[in-house]
């Protein structure tokens, strides 16, 4: 029996991942506590998602766990063994603000979960491929001293830089620099599996995303930036920018992309491997230009405020050069744009909290 175990499988990522998994596995297990809910409120739960995927796919289970309980996590890969060929890792707190709120529980839910993980593996599953995902935050700031130009409706990298074809790469220093609380958790939870690649020889991999995005996501002003940009659209919710005119800039990934290199990376695993995952020059927006799509597709003006201060460690300008893992995986393309994305995730979140009076 081949068996894929998805953490955090309510959310945008793992859903996504069940999905597709579920057409190249005997079984899927997704574990998920919809710690979201806790983190964001009522409005953020994962409930529906994963009542969809209880409904939708004949050989999903679904498990109530929490990944920081090593004694339950173990007995489950102790069940299953070798029979578990892949993990994706995607559970996670996800947001930099609400980490500061309780930096123990991020710190456990990021790093301690994601070592009980490794160490499951490590002891039942050993020839499993373990997929992390990580995030751009491991870099900290480091991208706000690039050279930046300010322009109509966006921050760019000044030409001549190496960064302003293609985008940040992975030879950029993780050190040295403000990374919120939630980038520090994450960054330990990357190092970790990166080093159960290279020390233990697992089959790990490291992606680092920046915006996911698609119409599974359960966005919330904290965390979710299209999702959450698109119902505020559509309900007539006021949508406050945080610094640098709204022109701050961020590469998207649809979450069928994603998991498009989840796959191609299960296919031909390369241990402890580092990838930087988003839409690069082909799927990036800034705020300013993403309300006006919003806007656009709803055929009415946002209603927004502004307020000077940004978020902590809050990117200016990202965009991630995927080259390496295109270079590893010539196969891979990127296949939804900016547009195309904004009008799924809009015919999915009018189903769920319909429109404004």
């Amino acid at each position: 029996m081949k068996i894929a175990v998805i953490t955090g499988s309510s959310g945008l990522v793992g859903s996504e991942a069940a999905q597709f998994l579920s057409r190249k596995f005997d079984k899927i297990i997704g574990i998920d506590n919809d710690f979201r809910k806790r983190f964001f409120g009522d409005d953020a739960t994962t409930l529906w998602n994963k009542k969809r995927l209880e409904k939708t796919l004949p050989n999903f289970t679904h498990e109530t766990l929490d990944i920081r309980d090593g004694e339950k996590i173990n007995n489950l890969f102790r069940k299953y063994g070798r029979d578990i060929r892949l993990v994706v890792h995607t559970a996670a707190q996800p947001s930099h603000d609400w980490a500061a709120k309780e930096p123990e529980t991020d710190f456990t839910v990021n790093a301690n979960g994601t070592l009980c993980l490794l160490e499951a593996v490590r002891r039942f599953a050993p020839e499993a491929v373990f997929i992390f995902t990580s995030t751009n935050k491991v870099y900290g700031d480091t991208p706000n001293f690039l050279p930046l130009v300010e322009k109509e409706t966006r921050w760019e990298i000044k030409e001549s830089h190496v960064y302003s074809r293609n985008g940040i790469d992975e030879s950029m220093s993780i050190d040295n620099s403000k990374h919120s609380l939630f980038g520090v958790s994450k960054l330990a939870a990357d190092v970790l599996a990166q080093e159960y690649g290279k020390y233990f020889g697992l089959k790990t991999g490291i992606f680092r995303c920046g915006c996911v995005t698609g119409p599974k996501h359960s966005g919330t002003q904290l965390h979710g930036f299209l999702s959450y940009l698109m119902k505020c659209a559509i309900t007539g919710e006021k949508y406050t920018i945080f610094g640098y005119q709204g022109k701050q800039v961020r590469d998207n990934i649809h979450s069928q992309d994603l998991v498009s290199m989840f796959w191609y990376f299960y296919e031909n695993p390369k241990p402890g491997e580092v990838y930087n995952a988003g839409g690069s020059r082909f799927f990036n927006c800034s705020m300013l230009e993403a309300i006006a799509f919003c806007e656009k597709i709803t055929g009415r003006k946002m209603s927004t405020a502004y307020s000077d201060t940004p978020r902590v460690g809050d990117h200016i300008w990202w965009i991630s050069d995927v080259s390496k893992f295109k270079k590893n995986y010539p196969q891979w393309t990127l296949q939804h744009n900016l547009e195309s994305t904004l009008l799924q995730i809009h015919d999915s979140m009018r189903e769920r909290v319909g429109a404004a009076p």
